[in-house]
Parts: structure tokens; sequence; C-alpha cells
């Protein structure tokens, strides 16, 4: 069914050529198709919670501020297609985590500039109150809801809910629980902020190319997770794993420079911040990579703060 909506409906007159598995969307399925006319698109097909009307909405609203894939067509409902898909015009560019898999310091310096600049513009784009997006409308909610607030209570319920017990120790978890509820208090610096995160903005996320030499973001893809809150989100997200040398200092600087906040204690929020991610992927079956990776890192957060 959803075939006949591709052909009848979203590219009309327009014969496919071809179809070819993307690699990524780990929560979605992307596939790349080619017409008769010489161009490609990509076909996404939402396997779990259907962002297709906020994703689209999102790219609408981001035309003109950051490269992001145009949309060509959305069956949000999934009433013509038989389930919700969204169809947009492929973008050029390598995926960022395979370019800085080999990258010298200079290229890793460039990407890192860009990827800071691109996130700085992500952020001039703001809501009416914090919270996260439902549809369409891209109306921040629910009423009152503090995207920041609360993280000592998430922490908790992922490790009751997930199988954290199993593979940390009951000494870790305690320091864990104990490192959230000052983090916690930290994080009422930020209540309040309603800028546009990205939320999952890391390597996989991200396409770059090289222009005469020097290279740019040229697409900043799946925005399901996006809501209004406050951009170190994203910040954090970043800097979580190591990066190439020179990478972080000039993601740093191009975030700043192109006018994103960084308070004086910005490290130390980014953190506390994706604290929220790593506690969740505390919630996937312990065989997940995130699982194993969330393990990794929160005990290097421990180590490091005490």
């Amino acid at each position: 069914m959803i075939w006949d909506w591709v052909r009848t409906e979203a590219l009309p007159g327009r014969r496919v050529t071809g179809v070819r598995e993307l690699t990524g969307g780990f929560s979605n399925h992307n596939v790349a198709i080619s017409t008769d006319d010489g161009n490609t698109y990509v076909l996404r097909r939402y396997r779990g919670r259907n962002a297709c009307a906020v994703e689209a909405a999102l790219a609408r609203r981001l035309a003109g501020v950051v490269p992001v894939p145009e949309v060509v067509a959305a069956d949000e409902t999934g009433r013509l297609a038989g389930e919700p898909a969204l169809l947009s015009r492929f973008r050029p560019g390598r995926p960022l985590s395979d370019v800085l898999a080999s990258a010298d310091a200079g290229v890793a310096e460039q990407c890192g500039r860009a990827v800071g600049l691109t996130l700085a513009r992500i952020g001039t784009v703001s809501f009416e109150a914090p919270g996260f997006f439902a549809d369409a409308s891209l109306t921040p909610g629910p009423p009152g809801v503090e995207p920041a607030a609360g993280l000592d209570d998430f922490v908790q319920r992922c490790l009751a809910q997930g199988d954290a017990a199993g593979h940390l120790t009951a000494g870790e978890q305690r320091a864990l629980r104990e490192h959230a509820a000052r983090a916690t208090a930290l994080l009422v610096a930020v209540h309040g902020c309603r800028l546009l995160v990205h939320s999952d903005y890391n390597p996989k996320n991200l396409l770059v190319d090289a222009d005469h030499g020097r290279w740019r973001v040229t697409a900043v893809l799946d925005w399901e997770f996006a809501f209004s809150g406050p951009p170190l989100v994203d910040v954090g997200n970043m800097l979580r794993d190591p990066r190439p040398p020179g990478f972080a200092e000039a993601f740093v600087g191009g975030f700043r420079d192109a006018g994103g906040g960084l308070p004086p204690d910005w490290r130390e929020l980014s953190a506390a911040l994706d604290l929220y991610a790593l506690a969740d992927f505390l919630t996937r079956p312990p065989e997940h990579r995130y699982f194993q990776r969330a393990l990794h890192r929160i005990r290097e957060l421990l180590a490091r703060t005490g």
C-alpha cells in the first residue's frame, strides 16, 4: 500500500527506478528512492513512535535556518499510505561519524566548527514555553512542564525499571542517585529555556561535505526527539563520546562564536542534561549496545565527579 502512495500521491507522474536501504535510522526505516527524472528521495517509515507530523513541521520551519531535507509529501496518520510516512529530497553528504573515523586534526577541527555553528543556528528557533511537541502545531506541552526538572526522580525510575541492578553495583547505583540529586539542583539554572533542541545531535545524524576544501554541514537528520528547552542538551550529546583531537574545542568555539549561550558552568550543565539520555539507555535490554555504552559512560561520570 505504501508504494502505491509513493507512486500516485507523493511522486505522481514519475517512475521509480531504484530503491536502496540507508544506514542509520535506528528507530525508523529509511530507503533512498531514485526516479526516472534523475532525482533521489528518502522514504521514512515510522517503526515505533509516530513523529511524522512533528518532523515534517520542523523541516518546514527550519528551511533557510539550517540544512534539512525538504519535505515532498507526508502522510502523517497513514490514511493513504497504510502507515505514517514521510518523503523528502535526498541531501548530499557523508555521515559525520564516517568522516571522523579517519579524520586528521585539520578535518576534525573544520567539522567541529561547522557542527557548532549549525547547533547555534538551531538555537535561534524559539517557542512560547518549554515542553514537548505532539503534532504539527509544534506547541510545546503539556502546559507547565519543565523538561529539565526532576532528573533525580527520572534516574530513580530508570534504575528501578531497567536491568541496571544486574550490571551496576549497589554502591554505583547509590552514587548515581546522589549525583543525580546534585545535578537536579544545578539544572534549575536552565529552567524556562524554550529554544529548539534536536535531542539526538551527534555524528550519526549529521551529513557533511567538503566545499572547496572546507567542510560544512549539509544536513541535520532525524528530528523525532526534538523539543523546546535548553540547547545545552545537544552540547552534552555531542561531547558524550570521545572525538578526534581538535573536534571538541572547535565545536565549542563555533557554537560560541555563532551566538550559542555557554554559561561558566556549561560543562557541568550539559553533562547533567545528558544524564537523562544515559539513564534512559539503562532501560534497554542488556545486550543492546546503548545499554553497554551507558554503563561505561556512567562509570566514567562517577569517577570524574566522585
